[in-house]
């Protein structure tokens, strides 16, 4: 599966990590950065770049990481054709649901709240729950992909 990845430097460490795991897990990882830490980089360069390419890809998926992930997921939501997710630890069915009913295709993670392992096994489940493709869930986002026309 091909993933794209970015963060802002309260994520930074944790995107590094997460990177890790999804190449040891034989997945397509492009790190949009940063590449290296700077505590007074600012996340919408580097989350505008992972939204961009998602909102002009049907088989590829975003991750994003920031201090509590609703800053990124804002940046996100910007962009034609993405539907972010926020995941700032706690009931893992959020997830599943973001994914089935609303076929979220970039998640936010707020890295303050997760630890390394919640945020592997939150991802994990994330990348591995597929859309519903129910009729209704299908209508829903065709509404929501038409508020941008």
């Amino acid at each position: 599966m091909k993933i794209f990845l970015a963060s802002d430097h309260a994520g930074f460490q944790l995107k590094n990590e997460i990177k890790e795991y999804l190449i040891s897990l034989e997945h397509s990882v492009t790190d949009f950065g940063p590449k290296e830490y700077d505590h007074d980089d600012d996340y919408p360069d580097y989350i505008s770049l992972v939204a961009s390419e998602i909102s002009k890809s049907n088989h590829a998926l975003g991750i994003v990481f920031g201090w509590s992930g609703q800053g990124e997921a804002m940046v996100a939501n910007r962009f034609k054709n993405v539907r972010c997710a926020l995941y700032y630890g706690g009931n893992k069915h959020i997830l599943t649901l973001s994914r089935e009913h609303n076929n979220a295709n970039v998640l936010s993670v707020g890295s303050h709240f997760v630890t390394t392992q919640e945020a592997k096994e939150a991802v994990s489940l994330w990348l591995g729950t597929k859309f519903s493709e129910e009729e209704r869930h299908t209508r829903r986002i065709k509404k929501i992909d038409n508020l941008n026309n």
